[in-house]
């Protein structure tokens, strides 16, 4: 039972030490690129890089978020996705107010700014894509962040394109276009993360925590049903860094000092049967 404990605690530890290194990476990166790209959106006056920069310093932020939730509860992780897409929304809509904004001014941008820069965030972004693409499975949050790397590469490339209809054309509206089709892209994104992550919110009530036994039998003994969340096995594992598995230490009545068997480890229904 306690092998149990420690081989999954040990592979969970392994995951989140492998995705920590990989959101720090992707963190700097992005929040260096969203002031080249803000700076480079300003001088060229181009929405298309002014809608990128704001994606970069949204990347940045959630990945921060995404570190800060990393090593918390399937509850957590799931409020963190929620922000993240309520972030991708507020992006979208930043960008369909510009892209009115530049209607109405009738500015074209420079397209040799948009290209040049345009090439840049796309290496940079390429890079995240390839660090984040083997953890895009491991959970929703990190499946979320994934998602956002994916659509900075189709927004680059988007801004690529229009740089260059830009300079061929003289016109502002592939600036437009290109802005209004990011815009699309984050508001169709972020619909899909928040449905996602509020049925995982939805999913777990209640936030999962450790606690020790004497804290356990906390509640009225009176009260039915009083859980908390208990070590892993009788013999006083934790299970540090797995799933915590919530187990009644408290029938109606019971005193502290006479706590309910604990028959699970790491998940499994029965110690005794644990084998993995």
């Amino acid at each position: 039972m306690d092998s149990c404990c420690e081989n999954k605690a040990g592979e969970l530890a392994q995951l989140r030490a492998r995705q920590s290194r990989i959101l720090y990476i992707v963190l700097a990166i992005n929040a260096l690129m969203f002031v080249v790209e803000f700076a480079a959106g300003l001088i060229a006056g181009s929405t298309a890089l002014l809608g990128d920069s704001l994606d970069m310093f949204g990347d940045a932020s959630v990945y921060a978020v995404t570190l800060f939730v990393l090593h918390r509860s399937v509850r957590a992780r799931a409020g963190a996705a929620l922000f993240k897409g309520g972030f991708m929304l507020l992006f979208g809509l930043v960008v369909v107010a510009d892209a009115v904004r530049k209607l109405i001014l009738q500015e074209v941008p420079a397209a040799d700014w948009m290209g040049v820069v345009g090439l840049i965030a796309l290496a940079a972004n390429g890079i995240c894509f390839y660090l984040l693409f083997s953890h895009r499975s491991d959970d929703l949050n990190m499946r979320s962040t994934w998602l956002c790397s994916r659509n900075d590469l189709i927004a680059n490339t988007s801004v690529i394109i229009a740089a260059v209809l830009v300079a061929l054309t003289g016109s502002l509206w592939p600036d437009i276009a290109v802005g209004l089709a990011i815009a699309a892209l984050f508001l169709h994104s972020a619909g899909q993360v928040l449905r996602e992550a509020w049925h995982e919110w939805t999913r777990n009530p209640q936030p999962e925590m450790v606690a020790e036994p004497a804290e356990c039998c906390a509640a009225p003994a009176t009260e039915p049903g009083a859980a908390c969340c208990a070590p892993a096995s009788a013999a006083g594992a934790t299970c540090a860094g797995a799933k915590p598995v919530l187990v009644n230490l408290c029938e109606p009545g019971q005193s502290p000092a006479a706590p309910t068997e604990i028959k699970s480890c790491c998940g499994s229904k029965d110690g005794n049967d644990a084998t993995n």
